[in-house]
């Protein structure tokens, strides 16, 4: 079938833009599975990562972009922000392995619930955190003190978005 010289020219040009966006997505492809090149990143990054750039190109592509993700983050930072994560940071280091392994699981936990009961938790984190000292410790006092059955019936009553009968009477709504 031959086709008028306009409709021929721009089925020429589709073939040509398909094989172009092709090799584009290849060329994509390649690049995340080659990770990120050392002189890719900005010089602010690199300042940041210098420990890592000996070994650069040795690091799975995976943790090349934590990395560079993370440095991206901690410049975005204010001073503040920052003094708080090295806070976060040097108590992490002091939390023994098995520790660190619940606060992961506790994170893992975290991540699977739904944004709307992530937010419900954050929320409540927020009221516990707000709260004066002496209350915080005497909730926490309360919570060691109720029967591991009464903790894990409450745990399972947050975990399913609905209040505990007793939470507020208990104060550990």
């Amino acid at each position: 079938m031959t086709y008028p010289q306009g409709v021929t020219m721009l089925l020429r040009l589709g073939r040509q833009l398909v094989i172009v966006a092709l090799l584009g997505l290849s060329h994509a492809a390649f690049a995340e599975e080659a990770g990120i090149a050392w002189s890719a990143l900005e010089p602010q990054q690199q300042v940041l990562l210098r420990s890592f750039e000996d070994r650069w190109s040795q690091l799975p592509p995976e943790r090349q972009a934590a990395l560079a993700h993370g440095s991206q983050r901690w410049l975005s930072m204010s001073p503040a922000e920052r003094e708080d994560a090295r806070g976060r940071y040097e108590r992490w280091q002091k939390l023994s392995p098995e520790q660190r392994e619940q606060m992961r699981a506790h994170w893992r936990e975290f991540r699977a619930l739904s944004p709307e009961d992530q937010d419900r938790v954050r929320e409540r984190f927020r009221r516990f955190r707000d709260l004066p000292a002496a209350e915080r410790e005497a909730l926490k006092a309360r919570w060691r003190e109720l029967p591991p059955e009464d903790r894990k019936a409450l745990r399972e009553q947050y975990r399913s978005a609905r209040p505990h009968p007793q939470a507020r009477e208990r104060g550990l709504e």
